[in-house]
């Protein structure tokens, strides 16, 4: 998505893209390792690195489409498009990326028969939980017109998301609801218990809430002309917040009966939140000093087409088209896959941000030349 403004902004889009890229980059190591590595590879330091790396990719997804939505609709409410129209563009586009979601388990489900049960095909995962965000985000956006009072309501729904989650999975679990509907709160799926591995609105929806909040500020008026020093503050308060987390988890008082600090405790959202906000400075330094602006950049075009990689390196890591024997290799081996995937899916980006828009444009084409030909049927009538 573009915000086409000054040239800081374009340098904003860079960083965007080149995060988005890297967590697609981190994405391919943590499938690769996890799907290739024999079990004699998977214990030790060198393969808990690599899954701790991969509980970075989704939350940095999920961070960057609430910036994402943050710098659209700005930029629709400066070309004075109604609100009411803004969310409904919004809340469609989430629906797209949902529908996109049942399309690709229905994909899974069909490349994996007759073995993948049916159940396969309500699993919430990362592309469900990205639409049901932002067409949360979609509705959030509309209760307020101001980027600052969007970016305070947008910081308050992540924490009230976060706080929710350990009850939500434990005491408070709304087990009454029917399992693909309770799924989507706290990822039950048809186990009776929260799965860990999958996505579920709470807590992941939190991530781009954070995401918003992060973009309302970056768009703010005050943000735009002290760009720097914004893109700073952002890396501060990314530093603050891992530390309250860790503070916070070091105190002997706990707020719920049942905690788990890896996968539902709003101390591990906050160092996380705290990760990504370092990360955005980090990217936005090197697109701006760094080699970030120079020469081919794998990671900002990888960036361009996230989605279209995510969905193409599933089949050929996890999938029924693996390059290699799940399971069965070395350390050496499986990194020598991981660089044929990137490479690859490099190259598919490219080609797609280069094809990009060519449909479109071959689309209005042919619709022009019908048009000429029934005007001119009818003149000649």
């Amino acid at each position: 998505m573009l915000f086409v403004v000054p040239l800081a902004a374009k340098q904003r889009i860079s960083y965007i893209d080149w995060m988005r890229g890297l967590a697609c980059a981190l994405m391919f190591q943590t499938h690769c390792y996890d799907s290739w590595l024999a079990p004699a590879y998977r214990k030790g330091e060198f393969f808990d690195w690599s899954q701790l790396l991969g509980t970075l990719p989704a939350p940095l997804f999920l961070f960057l489409a609430g910036i994402s939505v943050a710098l659209v609709t700005t930029r629709s409410r400066a070309k004075g498009i109604p609100a009411n129209r803004i969310a409904r563009t919004t809340i469609l586009r989430g629906a797209e990326i949902l529908g996109l979601g049942f399309l690709f388990r229905i994909q899974e489900f069909a490349l994996g028969y007759p073995y993948a049960p049916w159940t396969d095909l309500l699993r919430v995962d990362i592309l469900n939980t990205i639409g049901v965000s932002i067409m949360l985000m979609g509705i959030v956006c509309r209760l307020a017109q101001k980027p600052a009072r969007n970016a305070l309501l947008a910081g308050g729904v992540a924490a009230g998301v976060a706080l929710l989650t350990p009850p939500l999975w434990t005491t408070w679990a709304p087990s009454r609801l029917p399992w693909p509907i309770e799924s989507y709160v706290n990822g039950v799926h048809n186990l009776g218990v929260p799965q860990h591995w999958l996505f579920p609105v709470f807590p992941w929806a939190a991530f781009a809430f954070a995401g918003l909040a992060a973009g309302f500020f970056v768009v703010s008026d005050w943000a735009r002309a002290r760009e720097l020093q914004a893109v700073g503050i952002l890396g501060a308060a990314g530093a603050a917040l891992f530390g309250m987390g860790w503070w916070f988890d070091s105190l002997p008082v706990k707020m719920y009966a049942v905690y788990d600090f890896w996968h539902t405790s709003p101390n591990f959202f906050l160092m996380r939140t705290g990760v990504l906000l370092m990360i955005a400075l980090a990217a936005y330094a090197w697109c701006r000093w760094g080699a970030g602006q120079r020469g081919f950049r794998p990671l900002m075009v990888m960036g361009q087409a996230s989605l279209l990689v995510y969905w193409v390196h599933i089949e050929f890591v996890y999938g029924r088209f693996s390059i290699l024997t799940k399971g069965g290799e070395s350390i050496g081996g499986a990194s020598l896959g991981l660089l044929v995937i990137f490479v690859c899916m490099t190259v598919l980006a490219a080609w797609r941000v280069r094809t990009r828009g060519r449909g479109r444009e071959m689309f209005a084409k042919v619709k022009e030349k019908v048009g000429r030909g029934a005007a001119s049927q009818t003149a000649g009538s």
